[in-house]
């Protein structure tokens, strides 16, 4: 029996071999996978041309997956230094990257980091449209939009986010509500700009059949962007954001309708009561469909230092039921990352995502911790820095300052709890100011 997409097969009762990777991944009943997919309630983003794709599943009852931003821009044009974050983005076990380029070779680009990447590939092709096509904003007709998103589709992108949610009549309820930050979602500000000049409908809503007829060629995700996410503290969960939310859920279902698989994008910046109503707002609005969310960054006041104001908001919004974090790295708000912002961010995102996932009561998350606290109370250092997120930092701390005994740290010394507790309950003399 043929199928159009993962959920078009889920439907059929059909099992692909995505699905066999992912169940084997997640320690869970294929059946099971298959149902929740057939859904919408989790999405397996797997274009047929991405063909070294090592497939993941995103959604109810998985573990928190994690995206990295990277790309090309006027002011940082590198492809080869992109490159090389795409690497350690893979060996630092991100299960997505997005490109986010928006100038030059931005087809050589995404054509050799398809071929490259293993992870799932995400792009915004409306950043694309402007430097392709080499006209103004306004000049780019409603096709000329669409035929870049096929463009992408036929390289092998897994899933697209498309700002469809911010139609003339969210537009116009962002403009009777005003915000502190206005719209800070740069894909949503440029839809939000070429309906004003052009004085039209979005043309990612007016048109959205088309898009989805696209996606569904491909097997495609679609990744509802959040255009009226907010981007302070001050605009969080506001009339603007709570009515693109409901104009998403709206989507979500059309595209079920053409087996398209969905995920949902959601905010931004937001204190710390908000987060847990607000994840239960997207599931309920949104029919459960996969959450991802970028952070959120639980207070403005950190630049340099955003990767933690984010892995904050990311560990309590996917405890509450966020399946997908976008990773947010020190520079935030500052410049492009660079490869030691990116580590930063990614080794925080990660962290986050776990704690989320022992929260969550994900089957094994428990387990990684049980080691590490073993290996901790065997002094077993080796071991530790294996099971460490970040062998790497790990040693280089253990190294820049050893002890005169190789059974403690020079915090603690000979008073180290972990050597007396061994010692004693085997029965030893502790021995803290004798050799």
């Amino acid at each position: 029996m043929n199928y159009t997409t993962q959920m078009d097969a889920a439907r059929k009762g059909l099992i692909t071999d995505e699905m066999k990777i992912v169940s084997k991944k997640e320690n869970i009943d294929v059946n099971v996978l298959r149902s929740l997919i057939a859904e919408g309630k989790i999405a397996i983003p797997a274009n047929k041309n991405h063909k070294n794709l090592n497939p993941e599943g995103i959604g109810e009852g998985l573990r928190t997956k994690i995206n990295v931003n990277l790309g090309i821009s006027k002011d940082c044009y590198n492809i080869d230094a992109e490159m090389e974050k795409v690497k350690k983005a893979l060996e630092l076990k991100a299960e997505a990257i997005m490109d986010l380029s928006s100038y030059g070779k931005t087809e050589e680009f995404r054509r050799k980091l398809v071929e490259t990447s293993t992870a799932m590939i995400g792009t915004v092709p409306i950043y694309d449209a402007v430097g392709f096509y080499d006209k103004e904003l306004k000049d780019i007709s409603e096709k000329e939009f669409l035929d870049v998103i096929e463009k992408h589709a036929k390289d092998g992108v897994d899933f697209m986010t498309i700002h469809a949610g911010i139609n003339k009549s969210t537009a116009e309820r962002f403009k009777k509500n005003k915000r502190l930050t206005h719209i800070v979602s740069r894909g949503g500000s440029l839809v939000f700009a070429w309906m004003e000049l052009n004085g039209k409908e979005n043309p990612f809503y007016e048109y959205y059949d088309d898009i989805l007829d696209i996606c569904e060629k491909y097997d495609v995700t679609i990744s509802l962007g959040d255009a009226c996410r907010p981007g302070s503290i001050h605009d969080s969960t506001d009339a603007s954001q709570i009515e693109e939310l409901i104009v998403l859920g709206e989507l979500t279902k059309r595209a079920w309708e053409k087996n398209v698989q969905v995920m949902i994008e959601g905010p931004g910046h937001m204190a710390l009561n908000e987060i847990a109503g607000n994840m239960m707002l997207e599931k309920r609005l949104c029919h459960g469909a996969p959450f991802y969310v970028l952070g959120p960054i639980v207070t403005d006041i950190a630049p340099g230092y955003d990767h933690i104001t984010s892995a904050i908001g990311g560990a309590i919004a996917a405890s509450n039921g966020a399946d997908f974090l976008c990773y947010v790295t020190p520079a935030e708000h500052l410049r492009l990352p660079n490869l030691d912002d990116m580590k930063e961010g990614i080794i925080a995102t990660r962290i986050a995502a776990h704690a989320a996932d022992i929260a969550k009561g994900i089957k094994g998350a428990r387990d990684w911790d049980n080691e590490m606290s073993k290996a901790r109370a065997d002094l077993d250092w080796n071991k530790m820095f294996e099971l460490a997120i970040d062998p790497e930092k790990a040693k280089k701390y253990r190294e820049e300052s050893m002890p005169e005994h190789e059974d403690s740290c020079t915090m603690c010394g000979k008073m180290c709890s972990m050597r007396n507790m061994k010692k004693i309950l085997n029965g030893e003399d502790i021995n803290i100011l004798r050799d």
